[in-house]
């Protein structure tokens, strides 16, 4: 039997696989599909990395992230391995021609998924030996949210039958119906399920009910000023994001907000600036978190209500990856059910707005005019086209009208989770047929949390109100 202690010694430089790991990366190396379930900071990165350093051919890594996939390559890159490229859809045209042109000589591929519908790269990609193909957060196979990717379900389709290489699934959370979307899309053959246990025992659970907005805002500023981060606070939209940091940033706090509406670069900077303790504070909407590697944060707070149990999960779980304490607190209002209920509605296109898309089309109009027509937002949009290839009208309607029973559904469980007043880790685990084995002393708000002494500002660390402002901070580095 090979020795992978050894060459996880020799080439990374550790002594000994997180629980998971080496199981992982066996049956990768034995040639069998395989979806890891594997907890935030468990390393799913070495499951393809080792892996793959040993297989003849190129690994092929599907990431949804631009900043994700830039910062594994960079990581990558900066533990020596050269042989690494992030390959995506908004380099300039040449510098995606030229990194295509020398594909051969890259060991670890970095690609979104919509490079798989490039002709010119799924062409040179079928002239490569390609070893393993990774599907890095594979949740988003399942999900509708920012994330939802149509091209994401049709890696399966791209991927040759017959004598493919073994495809590797990565996320850390996944119930029973997004573990089968992920077999089912990908067409996996007969894959070896890795499941970890989800509970994180150093990360203790809050909610707290509030009565407004504005409540939330003061109990946020209250905690940020008295107690440790680092932290990232999750609002439901843009601009709720934007206050809340502007509100932060008047006390003191280095903060900024992440968001969609900041364009690429911005987001790059901010993100490097926490990743490197410049920043304390995160407040951001979903799409920040996603594959950011920052071991001490110790707080993540909710000021919105996460639309299902598996997005809250996934969002706490960035939490406490070093294994020291870590606190996540919900702050809800009985309002927010309907708030969240509205957002993730609104995304659904009504059946009004498909049956007049699918009219625009037929009519000869461009998809995107058609979109405009019938009011379609870019997601709906994308949903539609998918769906719109492989089933009539009809099916289309019956299926779309499924996704938001489902969504409904998942917003129940949620507020079930808020509402039932027993333990919010058991209840959380059951949601992924789990049972918590044993409960920590910092357990969550319904099982009692104690003094959390650990959370308090220690006294060599400023108070808000001697920390300096953004603003006098770029006084002083520009004059």
């Amino acid at each position: 039997m090979m020795d992978l202690k050894k060459i996880l010694q020799e080439r990374f430089g550790y002594a000994n696989f997180r629980l998971g790991q080496e199981e992982v990366i066996r049956h990768v190396l034995d040639n069998r599909d395989t979806v890891a379930i594997l907890p935030t900071g468990m390393g799913k990165s070495l499951c393809y990395q080792l892996p793959g350093s040993i297989m003849e051919g190129s690994v092929l890594i599907v990431s949804p992230l631009v900043s994700l996939m830039e910062d594994q390559a960079m990581r990558m890159r900066q533990n020596g391995e050269k042989r690494v490229i992030a390959l995506n859809s908004f380099l300039p045209f040449n510098e995606r021609k030229r990194i295509i042109g020398q594909l051969q000589n890259f060991k670890f591929i970095f690609i979104s998924p919509e490079m798989l519908s490039q002709e010119a790269f799924a062409r040179k990609l079928n002239g490569l030996l390609i070893s393993l193909v990774v599907v890095d957060e594979a949740h988003c196979i399942s999900q509708w949210g920012f994330d939802f990717r149509p091209d994401y379900l049709r890696i399966g389709e791209f991927l040759k039958k017959g004598n493919r290489p073994p495809i590797l699934a990565l996320t850390a959370t996944a119930d029973e119906k997004v573990l089968n979307d992920i077999q089912r899309y990908l067409r996996m053959e007969k894959p070896i399920i890795q499941r970890h246990s989800l509970d994180r025992p150093n990360i203790s659970y809050s909610i707290r009910e509030v009565n407004s907005a504005f409540e939330k805002t003061a109990w946020i500023k209250e905690r940020v000023a008295t107690t440790v981060g680092p932290g990232i606070i999750y609002a439901s939209s843009r601009k709720r994001a934007d206050e809340l940091a502007m509100e932060l940033q008047l006390e003191g706090v280095a903060v900024q907000s992440y968001h969609a509406g900041k364009d690429q670069e911005d987001r790059s900077i901010i993100q490097e600036q926490f990743l490197n303790g410049e920043l304390e504070w995160i407040c951001a909407t979903n799409a920040f978190g996603m594959g950011v590697h920052k071991d001490d944060i110790r707080q993540v707070i909710h000021d919105h209500l996460p639309p299902t149990i598996a997005a809250y999960i996934q969002e706490v779980g960035r939490a406490g990856r070093d294994g020291r304490q870590a606190a996540a607190t919900l702050l809800y209002v009985p309002a927010d059910e309907h708030t969240t209920s509205f957002i993730i509605q609104s995304d659904m296109p009504s059946e009004e707005e498909i049956r007049h898309y699918n009219t625009m089309i037929s009519e000869g109009h461009p998809s995107e005019k058609a979109a405009e027509l019938a009011s379609l937002t870019e997601t709906g949009k994308r949903v539609i086209d998918y769906y719109t290839e492989r089933y009539s009208l009809n099916d289309i309607l019956l299926r779309l009208k499924g996704l938001a029973d489902e969504k409904t559904e998942q917003l129940q469980q949620m507020m079930h989770l808020i509402k039932s007043g027993t333990c919010i880790r058991q209840n959380a685990l059951s949601y992924f047929g789990e049972s918590c084995q044993s409960k920590p002393d910092e357990c969550c708000s319904n099982c009692g949390l104690g003094t959390s002494d650990w959370l308090q500002e220690s006294e060599n660390r400023k108070s808000a109100k001697e920390r300096v402002s953004w603003d006098e901070r770029i006084t002083i580095l520009l004059g």
